[in-house]
């Protein structure tokens, strides 16, 4: 299996039509319990933003929110925690979407049933340095400094990657504007495999 079994844009359009489903709800419906003692506008807030997801978000090597690398599918699912299901790929590699705060915010990759990657076209979430869908090239490198490097794939496509123990996370670029589109995390054996076109079975 290779990257293009889920192109980028299609990605992108898929999290860009869970952004506008969210706006279509009223404001006056729209908040929402985040934690103990907070909460959180999703929707249109009074100025007409969209919030894409739980403010303050983070998107890491091991996951976002509940959706930890690793995690079962089964036990997602079981718990409510996984919308759309798309038909399996080669290599056991089936992509979901997510429900709740992260709906149309996350797309999920498992392969044998496993989590194997978290990935966004929208921002928030953040990597734990602060890094965002959004960001040149440049800001990147000036956030990351020396852990990270550039690298392009045998299609000419550019990626940003970062190396955190045998875990990634991958910054691709946008179809239509320089800079990151699509943010991803996860096992280098699947996230850095597949960007590079290589078979993750």
């Amino acid at each position: 299996m290779n990257r293009s079994a889920i192109p980028r844009f299609v990605a992108v359009g898929v999290l860009a039509l869970g952004v506008l489903v969210t706006a279509a709800v009223p404001a006056s419906a729209s908040t929402r319990a985040v934690g103990p003692a907070s909460t959180e506008r999703v929707g249109l807030t009074s100025a007409g933003t969209v919030m894409d997801g739980p403010a303050g978000s983070v998107l890491s090597v091991r996951g976002a929110g509940p959706y930890r690398i690793g995690a079962r599918l089964q036990g997602l699912q079981e718990a409510g925690l996984i919308d759309w299901v798309a038909p399996p790929q080669e290599c056991d590699v089936v992509f979901t979407g997510v429900t709740g705060d992260w709906s149309g915010v996350l797309i999920l990759a498992f392969r044998a049933g496993r989590l194997v990657e978290v990935g966004t076209a929208t921002a928030p979430p953040r990597s734990p340095v602060g890094a965002s869908v959004g960001m040149g090239w440049s800001q990147l490198e000036d956030v990351y400094g020396g852990r990270g490097r550039l690298i392009y794939n045998n299609d000419g496509e550019q990626a940003y990657v970062v190396r955190i123990g045998s875990r990634v996370e991958l910054y691709t670029g946008h179809p239509i504007r320089d800079g990151v589109g699509y943010f991803q995390a996860g096992p280098a054996n699947f996230v850095l495999k597949n960007f590079m076109g290589e078979s993750v079975c």
